[in-house]
């Protein structure tokens, strides 16, 4: 029996680079950072002191009562402003909505760290009284599909995804299980993180994980491939894609922007932090992403890269893909767009598959930006799209995220044809 096919329908995205998708992309396809110094707190004690923000949001623009983000950590109000505009997008309404079989699938990292943070303080400063009495249900990681599910009124399965950066690819390759099981019809799929603040620049600082070396300049701070690379700059933001079966989305006129057509994954079990050097075990979830949708290395034109800017990321994700495509690694555009969103770590993935979803469509291929001396010596020598963007046809195109803890996930999104037209 064939599997049932999965499409997409409705987009949104909360970003440092825009707050709608077609603000994110058009700053994407002009190689335009959106990192910069950090202004969400004093960071001047901080070894890094750039961080790629969300600028400008106003929760209030999605309906949602401005009270009501009292009891919602920043990450919550992102997934809640970026599944708004998702729904819209598909031509869904509420009422709508809670007719049809479905769910939320949301990947996240950390959670309500905000919320975790604040309320610490007041613990040291003044003891257990003091805890705000809402701080747990706002910094749990589920937090945030809850408070979806409640706007929306969905009463279908709300689940988060931890896989750390990861989790973002994971939350559409479980949504698109979902939905080819019969388990969903129609799921609100995507990942949220908001982690700069004090203590979350700081635990990742002292993991020596950060770029550190251009707080001066914090537009070249994201420098993924670059031989001047010297770790990964942490931003915040949500992306939500609406996933749908394909049957369910003609029948009632829907706009495909692309089918979701395959995924897979895998766990290096080999390190809490650092990948496995020869990309091997990575390279079986990209495999599997490109079997489960049917396709050959050869049928692939992007590549969007993990491409988190630090050496060992960098370094193994390109032997991964030689060892994925060979000879066809050369030949197929490869970029990085956290070089100019940043990290989101949880919404990574999610983020990513829009701008692939965005150069299918626009056939285009979006740039490395700060690309300016490939590091050739270290085997990064394919074709990463260097500072400028360029336009060609885009049929099938992959976007893989490979986490902390060794989780490797991809998924493979296809141009969107009509078997039956």
């Amino acid at each position: 029996m064939s599997l049932r096919r999965v499409v997409v329908t409705g987009l949104g995205v909360i970003s440092p680079v825009g707050n709608s998708v077609d603000e994110a992309w058009e700053s994407i396809k002009n190689g335009k950072s959106g990192i910069g110094p950090i202004t969400l707190f004093d960071a001047s004690n901080q070894q890094s002191q750039v961080a790629g923000e969300v600028k400008n949001f106003d929760i209030t623009k999605y309906g949602i009562e401005h009270r009501a983000t009292r009891k919602m950590a920043r990450f919550t109000q992102f997934l809640l402003a970026a599944s708004a505009q998702a729904v819209s997008d598909a031509g869904y309404t509420k009422e709508s909505l809670q007719k049809e079989k479905a769910g939320l699938m949301i990947g996240n990292c950390i959670g309500g760290l905000d919320v975790l943070e604040e309320s610490f303080k007041k613990y040291c400063a003044s003891g257990p009284s003091r805890i705000p009495p809402l701080t747990a249900p706002m910094f749990i990681t589920n937090e945030a599909a809850a408070n979806v599910s409640m706007f929306f009124g969905l009463n279908g399965l709300s689940w988060t995804l931890g896989t750390a950066c990861a989790s973002g690819t994971d939350a559409l390759g479980a949504g698109l299980d979902l939905i080819r099981s019969g388990r969903l019809d129609v799921c609100i799929a995507g990942g949220t993180e908001a982690l700069v603040n004090g203590f979350g620049i700081g635990v990742f600082s002292a993991l020596q994980a950060l770029s550190t070396h251009y707080n001066n300049t914090p537009q070249k701070a994201s420098r993924p491939f670059d031989k001047d690379r010297d770790g990964f700059v942490l931003a915040e933001g949500s992306a939500v894609l609406i996933l749908e079966e394909l049957e369910h989305a003609k029948a009632r006129g829907a706009h495909i922007y692309a089918e979701l057509a395959g995924f897979g994954a895998s766990c290096d079990a080999h390190h809490i932090t650092a990948p496995i050097a020869d990309g091997s075990i990575a390279a079986n979830a990209v495999a599997g992403a490109l079997a489960d949708a049917g396709l050959k290395p050869e049928d692939i034109q992007y590549y969007n890269a993990h491409g988190t800017s630090t050496h060992a990321n960098d370094e193994s994700e390109t032997k991964m893909l030689k060892k994925v495509f060979g000879d066809h690694a050369y030949k197929m555009k490869v970029s990085s767009t956290k070089s100019m969103t940043g990290h989101l770590v949880g919404a990574a993935g999610a983020i990513e598959a829009i701008f692939t979803i965005k150069a299918i469509q626009d056939g285009f291929f979006p740039p490395t930006i700060n690309l300016d001396n490939p590091d050739v010596e270290a085997g990064c020598d394919l074709d990463y799209v260097p500072n400028k963007g360029v336009s060609g046809t885009i049929n099938a195109a992959a976007s893989a995220s490979l986490g902390f803890g060794g989780h490797n996930g991809c998924i493979v999104i296809r141009r969107f044809k009509d078997a039956d037209a």
